[in-house]
């Protein structure tokens, strides 16, 4: 007579859910099985655009640092048996100037400045570092969604948030480097021009340059950060894998 063993329902924490890739990756992860925890500034919507209830949703304010500390402790409470199988740190924010006018180098503010890489770059070692355990537990998977914006001065991106993202993607590399030997891996995607509704307008310029001559779907990088999460990633440590078509070629 042979048995089976059920193995525990495997959990991912998701920062930036309720639109675009986000919103895409909660939907590849829901429907292979796994329990998805989101993370969002905005309480849990009654319209919820998947089965998750709001035991599976955590409002914490990424811009602040003890509202960040306070949600580590939150998530904690959550995992029924300690372990977080994958962290996805997909939150992110671009100021616009009056008009949705670029932000530049000369037109930031520092309180945007510390606001933009507070929530690109300090809350996602603030999120990782302080669920560690957990991650470790696991064998778990952590995933830092920058951008092309990170590696190349980009006509629509604000000055405070490439350079936020270039930060995070060298981020990942000291994390795969620290987090490898407790079994932990860290990997980055970096997005190009991907149809979601913060597109801005001018992007079809640039889709004529992009050698596939179209946009990317939010599911393309769902797709990726799926397989970065899963078993055949099993020896990718301190990768970005670029998902733009090739556009930065």
């Amino acid at each position: 007579m042979s048995g089976t063993t059920n193995q525990p329902q495997r959990i991912m924490l998701l920062t930036g859910a309720s639109r675009g890739i986000g919103h895409a990756t909660v939907k590849r992860f829901s429907s292979a099985g796994w329990r998805v925890i989101t993370c969002s500034r905005h309480a849990f919507p009654e319209q919820c655009p998947w089965g998750a209830g709001p035991e599976d949703h955590i409002q914490v304010d990424l811009s602040n640092p003890d509202d960040t500390a306070a949600a580590v402790e939150e998530i904690r409470n959550r995992l029924p048996n300690g372990e977080l199988h994958a962290l996805v740190n997909n939150a992110g924010i671009s100021p616009k100037g009056p008009g949705g006018a670029l932000l530049d180098t000369l037109l930031t503010e520092l309180a945007t400045w510390m606001q933009v890489f507070q929530v690109n770059f300090f809350s996602t070692i603030m999120l990782a570092r302080g669920l560690m355990g957990e991650l470790e537990a696991a064998r778990g998977s952590v995933v830092n969604v920058t951008s092309i914006a990170g590696s190349r001065v980009h006509p629509f991106a604000g000055a405070a948030y490439a350079t936020s993202k270039a930060a995070l993607a060298a981020l990942t590399r000291e994390m795969a480097r620290d987090f490898g030997p407790r079994g932990v891996r860290v990997n980055a995607i970096a997005p190009g021009e991907i149809d979601t509704a913060i597109l801005s307008p001018g992007t079809d310029k640039i889709v004529a340059e992009i050698p596939m001559r179209r946009l990317g779907t939010t599911d393309e990088v769902a797709k990726i950060i799926y397989v970065l999460c899963s078993e055949t990633s099993s020896y990718v440590n301190g990768a970005e894998i670029h998902i733009d078509g090739g556009q930065n070629v």
